[in-house]
């Protein structure tokens, strides 16, 4: 039976590149392993001829020969580039960070594993994020054994060279046609192996312990920003280096303020008098509270920048502003007398030819007149 075209059996066109090649195999290489399709014949022979493929596509001197020659630029029994090449050289190089081992190239026991980095979710009031705070933390996480440090064997014993895999930490299994090395069950890859065990991390070098640690928030800080704590994190495999602890920040709601980058941002109510005559109110800050003035005829909706009562970015640059937005309150529960010297106050206002006091409520009926002309005409 021939032979498929390489670039079909990958499924890519003649123009693919290595990564695409590479990526290409990985993916039907996954699909097809005998360790997962477990003794399907079909696709045993689909991963021989994906292999195959590969081991030709992925050398530019093969690929180059197969490119002009086709199968023939590549058959070893014609002089050709193409050669039985160890199945866990390649096997090795694609998926050695998936399987935890690697090819022959690899060599040698695993190095000790530096600790994995942890995250904690720190929540912050407005006031803490912006004037900064120190907080004492509880993380559960893997420290170092002082009692073996950290060699996981007991005080005054060591470890000694595995018996499997004769210190390598590697062992090669084979199954016919395939050969793939994999982290020796015996050492888990350390190519060592504890007799007697430290009592109190049972030979792991680490064990479990809630550590309390005081976390510096610098002010200015907003939601989304992480501290790195550098080393808190979890301690590393026999004695290796210590991951890092990062604490994600979130920023609480607040009651009065709304914070986008170094501005804050509030609503405030004012009455329908000072609206009308201006006046003086104050206003909250995170500094306390300030006099704001109201111009006569204020509206609702309008804006007032009071500079430098923002926020300070933790990043620098200047101190924002805190913009206030007013809004006109209509009075309610209002007695008799209140009604009827508003109803009066209403009569003076309708005595003036136009609508001179109420300019918004005269051009919007001007224009919804407008509106109806036009659809009649």
């Amino acid at each position: 039976m021939s032979k498929r075209d390489y670039y079909e059996v990958l499924g890519l066109g003649k123009d693919a590149g290595e990564r695409e090649i590479k990526k290409a195999y990985k993916r039907l290489a996954m699909k097809y392993h005998p360790d997962r399709t477990k003794g399907d014949k079909d696709s045993e022979d689909k991963f021989k001829e994906v292999k195959e493929a590969y081991e030709v596509l992925s050398d530019a001197q093969k690929k180059a020969a197969y490119d002009q020659f086709g199968h023939a630029g590549v058959d070893p029994n014609r002089g050709g580039h193409g050669g039985a090449q160890d199945f866990g050289d390649i096997f090795g190089d694609v998926f050695g960070d998936i399987f935890g081992g690697g090819g022959r190239r690899g060599g040698g026991a695993q190095r000790p594993q530096r600790g994995a980095d942890l995250r904690y979710n720190m929540e912050l009031t407005l006031e803490e994020a912006v004037k900064g705070i120190s907080k004492e933390i509880k993380i559960p996480a893997l420290v170092h054994c002082e009692q073996c440090n950290g060699s996981g064997a007991k005080p005054g014993t060591k470890a000694t060279t595995c018996g499997t895999c004769h210190g390598q930490g590697q062992v090669q299994m084979r199954q016919g046609f395939f050969a793939v090395q994999q982290a020796c069950p015996t050492c888990r890859g350390k190519g060592k192996v504890i007799k007697d065990p430290c009592s109190k991390c049972h030979g792991e070098g680490r064990y479990e312990k809630t550590k309390t640690l005081s976390v510096k928030i610098p002010a200015g800080v907003d939601t989304g920003d992480r501290i790195r704590l550098s080393g808190e994190g979890e301690a590393g495999d026999s004695g290796a280096q210590a991951g890092d602890l990062y604490v994600q920040v979130h920023v609480k709601e607040h009651d009065i303020f709304v914070r986008d980058g170094s501005n804050l941002y509030c609503e405030v109510p004012i009455g329908f008098v000072e609206a009308a005559l201006g006046g003086e109110i104050e206003v909250p800050t995170l500094d306390g509270r300030v006099k704001l003035k109201i111009p006569e005829e204020t509206q609702t909706g309008r804006m007032f920048r009071m500079r430098g009562k923002g926020v300070k970015s933790v990043r620098g640059g200047a101190v924002g502003d805190l913009v206030c937005k007013v809004y006109v309150e209509t009075p309610i529960k209002l007695s008799d007398k209140q009604k009827s010297l508003l109803k009066e106050f209403n009569e003076t206002m309708q005595g003036s030819k136009g609508n001179k006091h109420k300019p918004k409520e005269e051009g919007f009926f001007d224009g919804v007149k407008k509106f109806f002309d036009d659809l009649t005409k």
